[in-house]
C-alpha cells in the first residue's frame, strides 16, 4: 500500500517523465507549401493535395514572419533547404509589410532557446556535412537586416550565405569626393531595389554560435552588434560589406562582456562593393570619400576578444580595431594573419596578447583605387600594431612576423607606470614608409615612459635609426 509520503512523490515524478516544453524541428525548403498547405514538420515537397499536410514550409518568413509572431518556439530547429530566399518585400509570407516602409519588412526575431544548452538551431543544408551546398538568404528593397537577433540567447546559426543582388553601397561616395565608380543604393522612395544594409543585426544577446556562414556583399554591414556575452564564430566570412565588416558601435551603450571568440573567421575587402553575382570587387572607399572601412571595430567595450586561425586582410580601414576596451576588457590573437588593411593592422588595448601571427602592414594597398584619398592610406601614421597601455596593462608580442610601410612597425600610447610590455622572439622588418619613401618605417614609438618595455630575443631588419634594443640581433644597414 502506498504510503502518504510515496503518494506526495507523484505529481513531481509525472513533471520529469513528461517534459511540458519539448523541442521541434521544422523545414523549410524551396518546393514545399505556405502555412496553410504545410505543417513544417517533414522534410518533403508539397504535393498540390489540400491543406494542412505533413511537409515542409516554402520559406523561412513562414517560421519567422516579418511583423508576426514567430511559428516556432525556443530550442526548436529550423532546417533550411538549398536554394535562395528573398528576404524582405516580395517574399512569400510578407502579407504585414507595407511598401512603404519597406525597411521594416525583415524576419522576426529568432525566439531564444531555453539555456545555452538548449539553443534554438537555424540549420543550412549540408550543415553536418561540410556545408557545400549553404542555402541562400539574400535581402531586398532595403530590409533592415538579413537575420534577427536582437534580443535573442542561446542560439546557434550555421551553414547559410547571407548576402543581397544590389551591386551598391549604401550612400556610397555621398560627400561627393569620389574619383571613381560610384555605386550609391536606390533609397529616395520605392522601389528601392535588390539590395539590404544588413547581413545580421544583433544587440542584448548572449551564447550564440555562428558557424560556416558566408556574409558577403550587403550594402552597409555584414554585422552590426554591440552588448553581447559570449559569442563564438566558427569558420564565419565576412566579405565585402559596403562601410564594415563587423561594426559593433550600436549607440551610447554598446559593451560587450563574456568571451567573443573567432575563429578560423576571415574578414575582407570591407569597405567595398561586390558586383552580383560574379562577385567582382570594386568602388572601394574609406574616411575620405564618407565612409568608414574597418574589418572589425567596436565602440567601448569589454569581453575577452580571442581571434584563432584567421585571417583579416585588405579593409579600406582598420583590420582589427579594438582600442576602446573598459578596465576588464583584453585581446589574444593567435596563429592569425593580418594584412593589407588601408589603416593600422592591429589596434588594441588593455591587457593582450598577439603571439605566432602574420602581420603585414603594406597599408597602401589601394592606391590605385580612384575613390581612396591619399588620407585614406595608412591612415593613422599607418603603424602596424597600435598597442594602448593605460590602466596597468600587460602586454605580449611573441613569435610573430612584424613588417609594414607605415611610420612605426609598433607604436604604443597611454603608458602608466604599472603597465609591462614584453616582445620577445619577433622578426620585424621595417619597409620605406608610404608618405615619404625615402625613409624607412621606425621599429618602435612610445608616447610615454612610464610603464615597462622589455625586448628579449628579437630579430630586427630594415628599420631605421638603427635602433636594436636588449639582446635582438639587428641588421644595421638603414640609419635615415
Amino acid at each position: 500500500m502506498p504510503t502518504l509520503q510515496s503518494l506526495s512523490l507523484l505529481p513531481l515524478l509525472f513533471v520529469l517523465s513528461f517534459p511540458a516544453d519539448a523541442a521541434e524541428t521544422w523545414y523549410v525548403r524551396a518546393d514545399g507549401g505556405n502555412a496553410s498547405e504545410c505543417d513544417g514538420t517533414a522534410d518533403l515537397a508539397y504535393d498540390d493535395s489540400g491543406d494542412n499536410q505533413s511537409c515542409a514550409w516554402s520559406h523561412p518568413f513562414i517560421a519567422l514572419p516579418p511583423g508576426g509572431r514567430a511559428r516556432i518556439s525556443g530550442g526548436d530547429t529550423l532546417h533550411i533547404g538549398p536554394g535562395s530566399y528573398r528576404m524582405g518585400l516580395g517574399a512569400p509570407a510578407t502579407e504585414n509589410c507595407d511598401a512603404a516602409y519597406s525597411w521594416e519588412c525583415h524576419m522576426a526575431l529568432i525566439p531564444s532557446g531555453p539555456t545555452p544548452d538548449q539553443p534554438t538551431r537555424i540549420l543550412g543544408h549540408g550543415h553536418d556535412d561540410g556545408c557545400t551546398d549553404a542555402p541562400q538568404l539574400w535581402g531586398t528593397e532595403r530590409s533592415w537586416m538579413v537575420i534577427n537577433l536582437e534580443g535573442s540567447d542561446h542560439v546557434e546559426l550555421a551553414c547559410l550565405e547571407i548576402t543581397d543582388r544590389g551591386s551598391c553601397i549604401e550612400a556610397h561616395c555621398h560627400n561627393g569626393r569620389c574619383d571613381g565608380e560610384v555605386a550609391a543604393c536606390q533609397r529616395d522612395q520605392p522601389p528601392f531595389g535588390d539590395w539590404s544594409p544588413t547581413g545580421i543585426s544583433a544587440r542584448d544577446s548572449s551564447h550564440v554560435l555562428l558557424r560556416n556562414l558566408n556574409i558577403h556583399g550587403m550594402a552597409n554591414r555584414g554585422i552590426y552588434a554591440g552588448r553581447l556575452s559570449d559569442w563564438t564564430l566558427e569558420r564565419v566570412t565576412i566579405r565585402a560589406n559596403g562601410w564594415a565588416g563587423w561594426d559593433g558601435d550600436i549607440g551610447p551603450d554598446s559593451a560587450n562582456s563574456g568571451e567573443i571568440v573567432l575563429r578560423q573567421v576571415e574578414i575582407a575587402f570591407n569597405g567595398c562593393a561586390e558586383r552580383w553575382p560574379d562577385g567582382e570587387i570594386f568602388g572601394c572607399w574609406a574616411q575620405g570619400g564618407g565612409g568608414y572601412g574597418d574589418g572589425i571595430g567596436t565602440a567601448e567595450t569589454g569581453g575577452h576578444w580571442i581571434f584563432e586561425d584567421s585571417r583579416v586582410h585588405h579593409n579600406t580601414s582598420d583590420g582589427i580595431d579594438l582600442l576602446y576596451m573598459t578596465d576588464d576588457g583584453q585581446v589574444t590573437i593567435s596563429r592569425t594573419r593580418v594584412e593589407g588593411n588601408a589603416g593600422n593592422q592591429i589596434k588594441v588595448s588593455r591587457s593582450s596578447r598577439i603571439s605566432d601571427s602574420v602581420i603585414i602592414g603594406n597599408c597602401g594597398y589601394f592606391t590605385d583605387h580612384a575613390n581612396m584619398h591619399d588620407s585614406d592610406h595608412c591612415r593613422g601614421l599607418g603603424d602596424a600594431i597600435y598597442l594602448g597601455l593605460d590602466s596597468g596593462s600587460q602586454t605580449t608580442l611573441s613569435d610573430n612576423i612584424i613588417t609594414g610601410q607605415g611610420n612605426c612597425l609598433i607604436s604604443t600610447g597611454g603608458s602608466d607606470r604599472h603597465s609591462d610590455l614584453t616582445m620577445s622572439g619577433n622578426f620585424l622588418l621595417g619597409m620605406p614608409y608610404w608618405h615619404d619613401n625615402q625613409t624607412r618605417s621606425c621599429l618602435f614609438y612610445a608616447d610615454s615612459s612610464r610603464g615597462t618595455v622589455s625586448w628579449e630575443d628579437n630579430v630586427i631588419e630594415g628599420v631605421r635609426h638603427g635602433y636594436c634594443p636588449g639582446d635582438s640581433r639587428c641588421d644595421p644597414c638603414c640609419g635615415h
